[in-house]
């Protein structure tokens, strides 16, 4: 019976390194999520400027278009 304790307490840690891991992972990935999430929403709203903006903020509309045809997973 001694074995089967101490085997126990040897598991928790390493379910607990298991279950960080897991978290990580998950964390990773909504954060991931959100972010191409973001860079869609940007593009499109970078495809509704105007010229005019897009002067002011230094981008051309052959730069925009090239922007907003990147997939989103792009940086």
């Amino acid at each position: 019976m001694a074995a089967i304790h101490w085997h126990a307490t040897r598991a928790r840690p390493r379910q607990r390194e298991a279950g960080d891991a897991l978290k990580d992972a998950g964390s990773h990935i909504v954060a991931t999520l959100r972010e191409w999430r973001r860079r869609a929403r940007d593009r499109a709203r970078l495809a509704e400027l105007d010229e005019r903006t897009l002067r002011d903020i230094g981008l051309t509309r052959t730069d925009a278009e090239f922007l907003v045809n990147k997939p989103f997973w792009r940086k």
